[in-house]
């Protein structure tokens, strides 16, 4: 099993050491863990009903444009938040509590009982599948580097980077960490960033070649700053040992919870099939290219063609 499963969108590599995030307009993540139980009953998990009798869901989110982060209004939005929105809303759940961490920290987290559902566009993954729940992908979103002016390395896929001995920007705990990793590239080319912010610093600053996101969240973070001395390379899906990676993302519950992931899921195939999901993440960059009908047991399974 190839490491890059194992951590963007990314899952920490070992539950040690975890540390969470201060909730925005909550106080303290571990404020309300012991609100919802950890363990899933037997027969599919309560979760929905005590979120019903609560009225409020606990979202982990990380922070990152496009997939969720707070506005400048003090809330928060994004991508992953606002269709989890739309989709509680219809499950009679109206209220809702943004709970950040890092994203290497949002399985463990939600694994502790800090929040309810992972609201952060996390890549659906076999590793990943195998410590929590995954709904069925509501995106599926290409690579891209972000580069110094005129791409003085020449730099246009993971495989360039990897063979043109460039220094690549990746986030903690991401896919793309284990990704670069996978291809054989030396700790010491691999620049790890705590958020998508330093990232884009450290590639001003010359600390690395180039920085690997989803084009997506790259463009968001460049429209955020206009005249930036950065350019966006072209979109491509990575390969690693042979094999296409999906960027297909959906929302992450505790282990057992399959009612409220089933019931979910319902309302996420309504909305995909009526255009509602496209047209809720419409104003944050996606387009119908990101639309997807790929399902959560053909990336848990490593099947998606």
């Amino acid at each position: 099993m190839n490491n890059s499963n194992l951590s963007r969108r990314g899952f920490l590599r070992g539950a040690t050491g975890v540390t969470v995030g201060i909730a925005v307009g909550g106080g303290a993540l571990a404020s309300g863990c012991t609100s919802i139980s950890v363990a899933a009953d037997g027969a599919g998990g309560d979760l929905l009903q005590r979120l019903r009798d609560s009225g409020t869901v606990r979202m982990g989110f990380a922070n990152e444009r496009p997939f969720g982060f707070i506005n400048r209004e003090g809330n928060l939005t994004g991508q992953a938040p606002e269709i989890g929105k739309a989709i509680f809303r219809r499950l009679g759940i109206d209220s809702f509590e943004p709970k950040l961490a890092d994203f290497s920290s949002l399985i463990p987290g939600l694994k502790a009982g800090l929040f309810d559902v992972i609201a952060a566009g996390m890549y659906i993954t076999p590793a990943r599948c195998a410590e929590i729940e995954f709904t069925d992908p509501d995106y599926n979103a290409p690579a891209a580097l972000l580069l110094p002016p005129g791409n003085p390395l020449g730099l246009s896929d993971l495989d360039s980077v990897g063979q043109g001995g460039a220094r690549i920007g990746v986030l903690t705990g991401s896919v793309e960490e284990g990704y670069a990793h996978d291809i054989g590239m030396p700790a010491g080319r691999v620049v790890v960033f705590p958020d998508q912010s330093s990232g884009f610093d450290g590639v001003l600053a010359g600390r690395a070649d180039c920085l690997m996101l989803t084009r997506l969240s790259l463009l968001s973070a460049l429209n955020e700053r206009p005249g930036v001395a950065l350019e966006l390379g072209e979109s491509f899906i990575p390969v690693v040992q042979g094999e296409k990676q999906y960027g297909a993302g959906g929302f992450g519950f505790r282990k057992g919870e399959t009612s409220i992931v089933r019931e979910f899921n319902r309302q996420l195939a309504a909305m995909k099939g009526s255009g509602e999901v496209l047209e809720i993440v419409r104003p944050f960059g996606f387009s119908q290219d990101e639309m997807t009908d790929l399902t959560a047991a053909q990336l848990c399974s490593g099947t998606a063609a």
